[in-house]
């Protein structure tokens, strides 16, 4: 290996986490080097985030669009598939990293292509392409931002059945016919939203008696009825026994479910959670077993090992999987490292520059399915399984003027959590079409702990469905 190259920071993956850690800290002054085996931009930008909501927007904008007067004959027939898998193409850049690579280097990262593994105390061995092993050492900080992958379930010959993941789920090139999903959670909901929407019979299989199980029950409701009303078998309470797929290129999927009912697919996603690319990182090196979630505190310090130099930023860390929440640790662990790398004592205050608060306090989160979930902080059962007291106001979204002018019959449901004591929004869930963009107004009102006789003087526009913030204030006080 030779000589090892010196840095101040050293990164390991470069999607959307490790690009902010190193922009981060090359703002500090700080030297760094950011080591990718697959694209730079990583599962966000080819296989996530971006392709998912290209597949998604046309199919809920129909669906929007088939209730509004003047519009509903004009949407009825089929979507355009060659168009949205074309676009959906441009939006993951056609799978080329060029632009995110002249992003890099723009922003003084250097980048170094291979697979990289921790050999050490601040060390980093990294297999290169062409058969070369470079070895890295950091000043300061080596940070793991390698991400998670989806897991897949112990079933006999996984491998022959070809089974799809979240990447060939919004990375396929023709629409099934016959779709399976199985999965409740994220993933499974919005790929069944999608591929239905473009033209598949989806199936979605779950264990659980509802959808998006971790969220307050009246979402998963609403996207089952939505589900069912647009064609697809919801089935609940069941899971995969055993399938095979014939023999071919496109052999059928032969699908057992648990309670003996047979199913035939073209596909079948698997949607049932996420696992941390770390089984091959080098994790053995520091004592570590391979393969697990990496533990951090609220510095996105790893702990247990010794000197503070290890950080496990996104979803390695498994305090928050979702790509806004891994910039937001990104954003803490560079200030972390500049902080260390000055001399300067860190402030483990709550929401602090250093202490990453919100993964704890104020997660947002987005279903794209239809209609929209949008949720932040606590839910209910949260609230009850950890012993926090809350009150709990509930509103009709289309009671709102805003709701109907948004969508003649709006259906969709709100819910806030107060702290009686402090009289602070804990918790938010909205259900509903277009509810995504008040998100971010209930995330402030949890992030800034504003009491609500505060926020009863934030005064929605007329009509909007933010208006329903209104309605919510006004049932808390009377």
């Amino acid at each position: 290996m030779g000589t090892a190259h010196i840095y101040d920071v050293i990164v390991i993956g470069a999607g959307p986490v490790g690009e902010n850690v190193a922009d981060r800290a090359v703002a500090a002054g700080l030297s760094t080097v950011i080591v990718e085996s697959e694209l730079v931009g990583g599962e966000c930008s080819y296989w996530a985030c971006e392709p998912s909501k290209a597949l998604l927007r046309p199919v809920l904008l129909r669906a929007e669009a088939s209730r509004v007067p003047g519009l509903d004959p004009a949407v009825a027939g089929p979507l355009d598939t060659a168009a949205v898998l074309a676009h959906r193409d441009r939006m993951s850049a056609h799978w080329d990293d060029t632009g995110q690579v002249e992003w890099l280097a723009s922003a003084g990262i250097e980048l170094l292509r291979g697979h990289g593994r921790i050999a050490g105390t601040r060390r980093v061995a990294v297999d290169t392409p062409d058969g070369d092993t470079v070895l890295l050492e950091a000043r300061h900080a080596v940070a793991v931002c390698t991400g998670s992958r989806a897991a897949l379930p112990d079933l006999p010959g996984l491998d022959e059945l070809r089974p799809w993941t979240s990447r060939e789920a919004t990375g396929a090139r023709e629409v099934p016919e016959r779709l399976v999903v199985v999965g409740a959670g994220v993933v499974g909901t919005e790929m069944a939203t999608a591929w239905q929407g473009l033209g598949s019979r989806v199936t979605l299989v779950a264990r659980g008696d509802r959808l998006l199980p971790r969220m307050e029950p009246f979402a998963g409701q609403l996207v089952a009825e939505a589900l069912g009303a647009a064609g697809a078998d919801v089935r609940l309470g069941v899971g995969v026994a055993r399938a095979v797929r014939d023999a071919g290129p496109d052999g059928t999927v032969r699908i057992t479910l648990t309670d003996g009912t047979e199913l035939l697919a073209d596909e079948l996603l698997f949607a049932t959670g996420r696992a941390p690319r770390t089984d091959d990182i080098g994790l053995e090196a520091i004592g570590r077993t391979p393969g697990e979630w990496l533990t951090v505190d609220d510095t996105l310090t790893v702990t247990g090992v010794p000197g503070d130099w290890l950080y496990a930023v996104g979803d390695v860390n498994a305090r928050a999987l979702f790509t806004h929440q891994g910039k937001y640790q990104a954003r803490i662990a560079g200030a972390v490292i500049a902080a260390r790398a000055q001399g300067t004592a860190l402030d483990s205050t709550p929401w602090s520059p250093h202490t990453g608060t919100a993964d704890t306090a104020a997660v947002p989160q987005v279903v794209f399915t239809s209609p929209e979930i949008a949720a932040v902080g606590l839910t209910t059962a949260e609230a009850g399984r950890t012993g926090r007291r809350v009150d709990v106001v509930d509103q009709e979204i289309g009671n709102v003027a805003g709701a109907h002018q948004h969508t003649p019959g709006y259906r969709g449901t709100a819910r806030i959590l107060i702290d009686p004591e402090r009289r602070t929004v804990v918790g938010a869930t909205f259900a509903g079409p277009g509810v995504a963009e008040l998100l971010y107004s209930a995330t402030v009102a949890i992030a800034t702990e504003a009491p609500v006789d505060r926020l009863w003087h934030a005064v929605p526009a007329f009509p909007t469905i933010s208006e329903v913030w209104l309605r919510l204030l006004e049932t808390y006080r009377g």
